[in-house]
């Protein structure tokens, strides 16, 4: 091949014709290392397919001994084209054997090279492979020629993906894509759900990855590029935006991406080397995805996904014959997969056919998470790399109680969770013949279990948990799920039918707590450094009475002639409840004088959630007509630990001395004022927190409703009034000896309690 016959364009025009020869899968792979190893000048050219078990095997080579082809193989991370997976970068070395990594394999005869060039063969992000060439001259290969390489191995990613190299060897096993892979995660919603991917933001698939005329790609990749660019300055200009709005900020950066030079002559390279306009933004992507995969740092991360984001949009701007979308419209046992995603999204998919949910980032209090709670299905979150290992139609098993996530699974994982899924069903029945019976302790004292809820789709769990009642209405959730603000007709329609629903058992509403973390798109809001600690809850509906004024309007006509239990969340001090009152006291007179009828029992109650309100009990508890502990903020704010940070998630125990002191002294409290008193949060729901929370005093709980069944069949095995001669002393320990987690542990063993 003469000097005029050589480059990126005619490389891949080559490999574009083998392609379509009408050979074995061999012998076109043994065809393509030709061509390159030609191409590239170079003495050899060999490629490694990443296996189903993690080993690199030798499958063409150009110049290597062609006896070692599917013989020889090599661990991930070991030798260079090892160390060229586990990465995924690319290695450029002048001699191969003084580099630390080098791992001499004698039956391949590679001894002669000297100066290496091998870069992964990526696919959304993934190693499928790496692709190598060598000479025995020492010389460091050029930027284009590794440019060039890349773009090679790009298209060959593509050929593997679509199963053009099937069959492939007597000893390779399935494709790296197909491979069976666990994701460590945390998990945000417990519960196990087997079922197949539906990716939330469907992949966009190119189909044609050569071009014909690189001027014309380059000029649609211009266009589309421009085209882009002014829809981010459009939106920016439109008086919707607001000046300090976050939305503002994303888009800020967003222009700033895509007018980054750097991004957009990667892309111009690679159409120059003889890609398509769409497949030159895949490849680009694809580098960034693998680079994000090996990034920890959570500001460097987000840059890197603002790219990937920008890709997937730039996509769609580029559309047409070129790029299709893989749908999978039937969402029969749906697994949803999304870096992340609004509340109101995840109720777009068909309820009965939602199974799961796995995010790539967000936290466990995020909105999604709290609405896929409401709903029964498990999520786990944190799947770092999740988006970039799945395909639409994969199988996959999700478990929100471990945090992990199975993709296609082996018999084994798969013959493990079927057996769990048995003993899950057998323990749900168990639980459903309990449904009607009280919570009553083996020593007789009965315990209030009250349900937490949010939306309509949670009220058939009312009756179906035996829940005597609804402990907490999170109202926030029907703005959360609404693209804009619900009026004051609509709030007051969900709220009878809340009523409705209960069927004359209490419900207790919370005011709107939004605000901080909870932003509402169409809400006016502010930057803010420490959200949870910021303008939200109680302190935006004082600021801005209008929101509380209009709800307690909804809740009061929706109640008429009937009980209405409200309470106010992140009380801080007192003086917020007196303030409360006056508006709420107004409502009612504005009511009156109008000629509507109100409920004949009102009960104002507040949320102890921040740490402050602990030395203001006395006044608290005389204050108002009941008080409710919210256990998950109260936890956070007292042990300054984010609940949203996996990395201290779990470095702080509930089941801890100080915590259930606290707890502790605001029963003692309650008793004292005879005032009434709930706790709601995920410690109640969890059986050995309840039973800390019963043996110090509280009787009435507020929980997920499918923590009905396990806490309800725990008390009915316990003695409490044994449990409080062994944990109320051990309260006041002050030795360090044994965790109160451990002492409860071994009187459940000792007991023989059962949940």
């Amino acid at each position: 091949m003469n000097a005029m016959e050589t480059g990126p364009r005619v490389l891949l025009k080559r490999l574009r014709e083998v392609m379509a020869e009408s050979l074995g899968a061999q012998d076109k792979l043994d065809k393509i290392v030709d061509h390159i190893a030609a191409n590239m000048v170079a003495e050899v050219c060999s490629v490694y397919v990443l296996r189903t078990d993690d080993i690199l095997e030798l499958y063409a080579t150009k110049g290597l001994n062609p006896e070692a082809v599917h013989e020889v193989s090599l661990k991930v991370g070991q030798g260079l084209v090892g160390t060229i997976a586990a990465s995924a970068r690319p290695l450029n070395i002048q001699d191969a054997q003084s580099h630390p990594s080098f791992a001499l394999l004698p039956e391949t005869g590679e001894e002669p090279f000297n100066s290496f060039m091998g870069v992964p063969i990526l696919r959304a992000g993934r190693s499928l492979g790496v692709l190598v060439v060598q000479n025995k001259k020492k010389r460091v290969y050029r930027d284009d020629e590794v440019e060039a390489l890349e773009t090679t191995a790009m298209v060959l990613a593509e050929l593997l993906a679509a199963g053009e190299l099937k069959g492939l060897g007597a000893t390779a096993g399935e494709y790296v894509l197909n491979r069976p892979r666990t994701i460590i995660g945390a998990g945000f919603a417990q519960g196990i759900g087997l079922g197949n991917i539906v990716l939330h933001a469907p992949r966009i698939v190119v189909t044609n990855l050569f071009n014909e005329d690189f001027e014309e790609e380059i000029k649609r990749l211009g266009d589309a590029l421009g085209k882009f660019r002014i829809s981010i300055d459009d939106m920016l200009e439109r008086s919707d935006v607001p000046q300090h709005e976050e939305t503002r900020e994303v888009l800020e950066t967003y222009r700033m991406f895509a007018h980054d030079r750097g991004w957009v002559r990667r892309m111009e390279e690679a159409v120059r080397n003889g890609l398509t306009a769409e497949a030159a933004v895949e490849k680009v992507q694809s580098d960034h995805q693998a680079r994000l995969q090996r990034v920890s740092d959570p500001y460097i991360r987000d840059r890197l996904s603002d790219f990937d984001d920008l890709a997937y949009r730039l996509l769609r701007q580029l559309g047409g014959d070129n790029a299709a979308d893989v749908e999978n419209n039937d969402h029969e046992n749906a697994i949803v997969v999304a870096r992340n995603m609004a509340a109101a999204e995840l109720l777009d998919y068909p309820r009965g056919s939602l199974r799961g949910l796995i995010l790539e980032d967000g936290g466990s209090s995020s909105h999604v998470v709290i609405v896929a709670k409401a709903l029964g299905i498990p999520v786990v979150g944190n799947a770092a790399g999740i988006i970039s290992n799945v395909e639409n139609g994969d199988e996959v098993i999700v478990d929100g109680t471990q945090g992990v996530a199975h993709l296609r699974p082996g018999e084994d994982i798969r013959a493990s969770y079927l057996d769990k899924f048995k003993f899950q069903a057998e323990r749900q029945l168990q639980y459903k013949k309990l449904r009607k019976c009280d919570a009553v302790s083996v020593d007789g004292e009965k315990i209030n279990l009250l349900m937490n809820a949010g939306l309509l789709v949670d009220l058939p769990q009312l009756s179906q948990s035996g829940a005597q009642g609804i402990g907490l209405f999170r109202t926030e959730l029907q703005f959360m799920v609404s693209s804009t603000f619900p009026r004051p007709g609509q709030q007051e329609a969900l709220y009878r039918q809340v009523l409705k629903e209960a069927k004359g058992k209490p419900v207790t509403f919370r005011t709107l707590d939004v605000g901080g973390d909870k932003v509402l798109p169409y809400l006016r809001s502010v930057h803010e450094e420490n959200p949870a600690l910021g303008w939200r809850a109680v302190r935006l509906a004082l600021d801005r009475p209008g929101l509380l004024k209009a709800q307690m309007r909804a809740l009061l006509k929706a109640a008429a002639g009937g009980e209405l239990r409200v309470m106010l969340p992140l009380v801080t001090e007192v003086r917020e409840i007196r303030r409360a009152k006056e508006i709420i006291n107004h409502e009612m007179d504005v009511l009156t004088r109008f000629g509507h009828e109100l409920p004949d029992s009102f009960k104002l109650g507040a949320m102890i959630e921040v740490p402050s309100i602990l030395y203001q009990l006395d006044e608290l508890m005389e204050e108002v007509d009941f008080a409710s502990v919210g256990s998950n903020d109260l936890f956070q704010f007292m042990m300054a630990s984010d609940r949203g940070n996996a990395n201290i998630a779990t470095r702080f125990d509930p089941v801890s001395r100080p915590f259930v002191r606290a707890l502790k002294l605001i029963a003692d409290s309650a008793v004292q004022h005879k005032t009434e008193l709930t706790l709601c949060g995920e410690f109640a729901g969890r059986p050995l927190g309840a039973m800390v929370l019963i043996a110090i005093g509280y009787n009435s709980i507020s929980m997920a409703a499918a923590s009905i069944g396990p806490v309800k069949s725990m008390i009915r095995h316990l003695d409490i009034g044994k449990l409080r001669k062994i944990l109320l002393p051990a309260i006041e320990e002050t030795d360090g000896g044994q965790t109160l987690r451990e002492l409860l542990e071994d009187f459940i063993d000792a007991n023989g309690i059962s949940y």
